[in-house]
C-alpha cells in the first residue's frame, strides 16, 4: 500500500480542526511534539491503495518563528518534508487568511488549499473564483465546509490525485515580486545558496535572509560553504534600508499584504450589499457582549453548566458506583471461596477496586463538563466570554486575554498554563500562570461531587458553581495582589479576534470530549492505580495492625499533619493523608478516602458524614480548590517560567488554602 504524509495547516478558528476531524474520523492520536508540551495530533485515512498520514500542526498567522507554535509549523514543513501541504482558509475571513497562505507556498508548492466555510460567504452574497486563484496561486483549491463534512471525499481525492503529481513534478513554489531593489538582492542571494545544498528552498531561504531571519541564518552557519552568503546578506540589507529609508522585512510583509489585496479584487466578488444586512453573528454579539449584559449571562451560562454536570452525571455516576460496588462484592466472595489470603483480598477489594472505582464512578460528570467546554469553543463564545471579562481583568490588573487559560483550567490546568503562550508580555504570562492553579480542574471535581452530594442533597450544582466563582474571584484577588508587589508595568490592551458564531460539529464535541476523558481514564490506570496501592500499604503496615487504623503507617502519616488541620474544622488523620497525597493528583483526594473508609459512591457519602458536618465539608472543599497544585502542574509551571516561581506558587497556595479554609470555618463556627 503506498503511503503518503500530509500536514494540515492555518490560522486559529479556520476549521483545522473540524477537516481534521472530518478526514481521520476515529483514526487518530493526540502526543506531544519532540522536546516540547505542545500537543501533537496525527491520524490517517485510506483513499483506495493510499495510506494517508495526516498532521494536524498548530494553528499560527504565520511562518516567523516568534512563538513555538509558528516554530513548530515551519520545522515540521522544512525538515519533515510532507507530500502535501494541505493550507485550510477561512473563505469568511479570506484576507486576513491570505498572508499565512502566502508564506506557506512561498515555502513550498506542494499544496492544496481547502477553501473553507463557503456556506457563510454565500449567505452574505460572496463568490470566490476558485478557478482564477487556483491558476494564480498555481496549486488546486477545494471547496469545504468542515463542520458539516462537504467537501472532504473531493479533498481526500485531491490529496491523493497531487501527492502522485507533485512526486513526479517537482511544484514550483510561488516568487512574488517584491519590487526592482529587492528582487535584484533576493535574486543574487538565490544564486549564491544554490551552491549550499541546503534543505529548503534557495529564493525562500533568500526571502527570509532579507527579513533577517535569524533561525535561517543559524542554519547557514552550520554549512561551512555558505559563510560567504550571510555577509551579503547582511550588506544588501543595509543597501535596502540606505535606498529605501525602510527595513528590508517591512518591505516585504508590505508587498505580501499588497499581493494579498490584488488577489482579493481579482478573484472576489460580492453581489449584494452585505454592510447593510443585520447579520445573525452582530445580533449575538450585541447580547454576549453588552457591557452591562455580558458578564451576568456568562455567570448564567456557567451555572447552567454546573446543573447539567450535576443533574445527568450523577445518576449515570450512581450507576457506575452500583457496578464497582458488585465487582467488590463478587470479587470478595470469589476470593473468600479460593480461601485467598486475607491481604490479597484488602489489596483487591480495599486497595484497587476501592481507590480507584471510588474516582472513576465520577467520569460521567467529567465527560459532561468536557463536553460543555468543548461546544462553548465551538461556537465561538469562549473568545467573547474573554472579551466581555476585558474591562474587570484589566482594573484588576490582568490582560483581558488571560481569561481565556483561565478557562480552559476547567478542564485541567496543565492545557491553561501551557496556553499562555498566547499573551505577548512576559509579565501578563507570568501572572497568568501563577492564578491559574486556582481554576477548578476536573481532577478537583470528584471531590466537590462527592461533598455536595453528602452534605448539600438539593444544591449539588449550585454549591459546584460556587466553588468554580470562588477559584475565579480568588486567582483575580491574588492577580491585583501580585501585579502591585512583582508586575507593576501597564497591561495592554485587549485585541483580539471574535470568530463567527458556529453550530459545532457534534463528532468534533465528542471527540474533543474523549481526547480528555481518556487521559483522565489513563491516569486512573496509572498514577491513580499506583497512588492507592501505596496508600493501601501503608495502612496496613506494620504487619498486624488494623486496616487503615491510626497506628499504620498511613495513620501515623496523618496524626503528624490532622493538628495543622483542625483549625479549618477537618483536622481527623484521614483527611490529612487524602490532602498530602492529593499533591500527586487531586482524584487521588477521593481515592484516599475511599481507600481508607473502606467504601466507595453512596457507601463513601454515608461514612463521610461520621467525620464531617455540612461546615467542615464547605471547609475541606475550599481547601481542596486552593492548597498546592498537582505535581504534573508544578512541573509545568517550573517549564514555563521558573524553579523560583514554580515553588513561589506551591508556598503561596498552601498558605491560602489554610489560611481561607480556616477563616471559613472560624467565622462559620459562629453562627
Amino acid at each position: 500500500m503506498r503511503k503518503i504524509k500530509v500536514a494540515l495547516a492555518g490560522n486559529p478558528n479556520s476549521g483545522k480542526t473540524s477537516i481534521f476531524n472530518e478526514l481521520t474520523g476515529s483514526h487518530q492520536h493526540v502526543g506531544n511534539w519532540p522536546g516540547v508540551t505542545v500537543a501533537k495530533k496525527e491520524g490517517q485515512f485510506r483513499y483506495g491503495d493510499v495510506s494517508v498520514e495526516v498532521v494536524d500542526l498548530p494553528g499560527t498567522y504565520s511562518l516567523s518563528p516568534y512563538s513555538i507554535d509558528e516554530r513548530i509549523a515551519r520545522d515540521f514543513i522544512v525538515k519533515e518534508k510532507p507530500d502535501i501541504v494541505v493550507v485550510i482558509v477561512d473563505s469568511s475571513n479570506f484576507d486576513r487568511n491570505l498572508y499565512f497562505l502566502t508564506e506557506i507556498l512561498e515555502l513550498t508548492g506542494a499544496a492544496v488549499v481547502a477553501l473553507n466555510m463557503t456556506d457563510i460567504i454565500r449567505k452574505k452574497g460572496v463568490t470566490i473564483d476558485t478557478q482564477t486563484l487556483s491558476r494564480v496561486l498555481k496549486v488546486p483549491i477545494v471547496e469545504t465546509v468542515g463542520n458539516k463534512g462537504i467537501g472532504i471525499e473531493k479533498l481526500k481525492q485531491t490529496i491523493v490525485e497531487w501527492a502522485s503529481i507533485y512526486r513526479k513534478h517537482a511544484p514550483e513554489a510561488l516568487e512574488l515580486d517584491y519590487g526592482r531593489d529587492l528582487n535584484k538582492r533576493i535574486d543574487a542571494l538565490t544564486e549564491q545558496l544554490d551552491a549550499c545544498n541546503l534543505p529548503f528552498k534557495s529564493h525562500w531561504a533568500a526571502v527570509k535572509l532579507m527579513e533577517d531571519d535569524r533561525d535561517i541564518e543559524e542554519c547557514i552557519k552550520k554549512t561551512p560553504t555558505c559563510g560567504p552568503v550571510l555577509e551579503s546578506a547582511a550588506l544588501f540589507r543595509e543597501e535596502i534600508e540606505s535606498i529605501t529609508g525602510e527595513e528590508p522585512a517591512t518591505r516585504v510583509i508590505a508587498r505580501r499584504y499588497g499581493f494579498g489585496h490584488g488577489l482579493i479584487k481579482e478573484v472576489v466578488t460580492e453581489t449584494r450589499v452585505v454592510d447593510k444586512e443585520i447579520e445573525l453573528t452582530d445580533k449575538l454579539d450585541r447580547f454576549f457582549t453588552n457591557r452591562y449584559v455580558g458578564i451576568p449571562v456568562f455567570l448564567i451560562i456557567m451555572w447552567l453548566a454546573f446543573q447539567l454536570v450535576f443533574k445527568i452525571g450523577n445518576p449515570l455516576a450512581d450507576l457506575l458506583n452500583i457496578f464497582f460496588t458488585w465487582l467488590g462484592n463478587i470479587t470478595s466472595s470469589a476470593l473468600s471461596a479460593l480461601h485467598s489470603p486475607a491481604f490479597i483480598t484488602s489489596l483487591l477489594v480495599n486497595g484497587i477496586i476501592g481507590g480507584v472505582g471510588s474516582v472513576v464512578v465520577f467520569l460521567p460528570n467529567i465527560m459532561l463538563l468536557y463536553i460543555v467546554i468543548a461546544f462553548l469553543e465551538d461556537t465561538g463564545y469562549m473568545a467573547r466570554a474573554a472579551f466581555v471579562m476585558d474591562r474587570v481583568m484589566h482594573a484588576l490588573g490582568l490582560h483581558g486575554k488571560s481569561f481565556i487559560p483561565m478557562v480552559i483550567s476547567f478542564g485541567c490546568n496543565i492545557p491553561g498554563i501551557l496556553s499562555t503562550r498566547t499573551l505577548k508580555s512576559e509579565k501578563d504570562r507570568i501572572l497568568t500562570i501563577l492564578i491559574i492553579p486556582l481554576m477548578s480542574c476536573s481532577a478537583r471535581l470528584p471531590i466537590y461531587v462527592l461533598f455536595a452530594s453528602a452534605f448539600f442533597p438539593g444544591k449539588e450544582g449550585n454549591i459546584i458553581f460556587l466553588m468554580y466563582t470562588i477559584g475565579i474571584v480568588l486567582a483575580i484577588a491574588m492577580a491585583r495582589i501580585f501585579k502591585a508587589l512583582f508586575f507593576k508595568a501597564k497591561t495592554a490592551p485587549l485585541i483580539m479576534e471574535l470568530p463567527p458564531y458556529r453550530m459545532p460539529q457534534f463528532s468534533g464535541v465528542v471527540i474533543h470530549m474523549w481526547e480528555r476523558s481518556l487521559m483522565f481514564l489513563k491516569k486512573a490506570g496509572t498514577v491513580i492505580l499506583l497512588a492507592v496501592v501505596f496508600i493501601w500499604a501503608l495502612s496496613s503496615l506494620p504487619p498486624g495492625v488494623s486496616y487503615a487504623s491510626k497506628s499504620s503507617l498511613v495513620g501515623q502519616i496523618g496524626v503528624i499533619f490532622a493538628p495543622l488541620l483542625k483549625p479549618a474544622g477537618f483536622g481527623i488523620w484521614q483527611a490529612a493523608v487524602a490532602l498530602v497525597f492529593g499533591f500527586l493528583a487531586k482524584e487521588i483526594v477521593v481515592g484516599t478516602l475511599g481507600t481508607l473508609l473502606g467504601a466507595q459512591g453512596a457507601a463513601l457519602k454515608t461514612a463521610l458524614t461520621a467525620y464531617f458536618t455540612p461546615l467542615s465539608a464547605f471547609s475541606f472543599m475550599l481547601m481542596s480548590l486552593i492548597y498546592v497544585p498537582c505535581i504534573a502542574a508544578v512541573s509545568a509551571i517550573w517549564k514555563e517560567t521558573n524553579l523560583k516561581w514554580a515553588l513561589f506558587t506551591v508556598l503561596y497556595s498552601i498558605v491560602l488554602g489554610w489560611s481561607v479554609s480556616v477563616i471559613v470555618y472560624q467565622i462559620g463556627s459562629l453562627f
